[in-house]
């Protein structure tokens, strides 16, 4: 089994309302998108930064 972990946020009302639609635009359910979203934040931190070496954390 995959090594998951949980994450929990707070949002306002707003956010939470445009998140959903556009995860629904999208054809991903908000746990989907959220993980997209993370995703493409990892990659371009990485294009930028250069790979992540998570032995030497910050």
């Amino acid at each position: 089994m995959e090594n998951r972990t949980h994450l929990s946020i707070r949002m306002d009302g707003e956010l939470h309302d445009k998140l959903q639609y556009i995860a629904a635009y999208e054809g991903r359910s908000m746990s989907r998108q959220v993980l997209h979203l993370i995703a493409a934040c990892i990659r371009a931190f990485e294009k930028e930064h250069g790979p992540i070496d998570l032995e030497d954390k910050p």
